[in-house]
């Protein structure tokens, strides 16, 4: 049972997806993923959320391009924390990001930057840390990971 349900709108999201993918198994977080369209193929959206649901899914994540109504769909046939990956495909991403952001009251989705399936990731982490200590222990030395990659950077910086 995962606990994660990712949806990719296109195949071409899959180098945004991976970022996602690498958080997931760094953090030891079930996932499924998959390709489905918010305008071409709406009945798949709708089966997938539907499959989520009955294994407990605890977090939604939809990669989108262009309009990028697939997080917004996904969002309306759920009750579960919907994260929104905008992608670059046209406009440097920003129609993308818009369309994400842009939902209706009531309707929320959570958006990252462009192309950052990796704060997807922890994200979707964080939501699940929110009643899981061991998760929650792992984000902080996740965080300490990075305070030590500035700390190093800046003592090598001219070296």
């Amino acid at each position: 049972m995962a606990d994660v349900t990712v949806i990719l709108g296109s195949k071409s999201d899959r180098d945004i997806a991976k970022k996602t993918i690498d958080i997931f198994n760094k953090f030891g977080i079930d996932y499924t993923i998959t390709v489905a369209s918010a305008h071409r193929t709406p009945g798949r959206v709708t089966e997938i959320i539907e499959e989520a649901h009955k294994n407990d899914v605890k977090v939604f994540i939809a990669v989108a391009g262009l309009a990028a109504h697939l997080p917004g769909v996904v969002a309306a046939h759920t009750t579960k924390p919907v994260i929104g990956v905008p992608v670059n495909a046209e406009l440097d991403g920003n129609d993308s990001l818009l369309s994400i952001v842009q939902m209706p009251p009531g309707i929320p989705v959570a958006c990252v930057g462009i192309g950052r399936g990796d704060n997807a990731g922890i994200l979707a982490v964080q939501i699940m840390a929110t009643n899981n200590k061991e998760l929650e222990a792992k984000l902080a030395d996740h965080r300490k990971e990075l305070a030590e990659k500035v700390e190093k950077d800046a003592l090598s910086l001219f070296e």
